[in-house]
């Protein structure tokens, strides 16, 4: 687990749920924050599971998994944003961190791909 560590995008997708997780403290809906949570852990929790798989092919499915968390993080904190949930700034500045994440995640997808069919 210590390569996994080293994933660069790991790394954010972690910071970027400790960031969630410290919305608990602003924000008055508790079940928001809760969901959206839940949402920012699966990111990280979904890379690390198909890095620990074994094989590109499955590293690549838990990538898409993740993937598709980032994205329902990005449209959660966009409708808190809008809700008046969520601080207008700090959403912006962390559904952008989504996107980056989402782009990090769309990279490493595509070059494990890439891999697979040259072998």
């Amino acid at each position: 687990m210590d390569a996994l560590s080293k994933l660069a995008v790991w790394q954010r997708a972690c910071r970027f749920s400790v960031d969630i997780y410290g919305l608990s403290s602003i924000c008055r809906n508790q079940a928001f924050v809760d969901q959206l949570g839940r949402s920012a852990l699966s990111v990280a929790s979904n890379i690390a599971e198909g890095y620990e798989r074994g094989s590109d092919k499955e590293f690549a499915r838990f990538l898409r998994i993740a993937k598709g968390s980032v994205a329902e993080a990005w449209t959660q904190l966009l409708i808190g944003k809008e809700a008046g949930l969520i601080d207008s700034a700090i959403s912006l500045e962390l559904a952008d961190e989504a996107k980056q994440i989402a782009k990090m995640l769309f990279g490493l997808i595509k070059y494990l791909e890439e891999k697979n069919q040259q072998t």
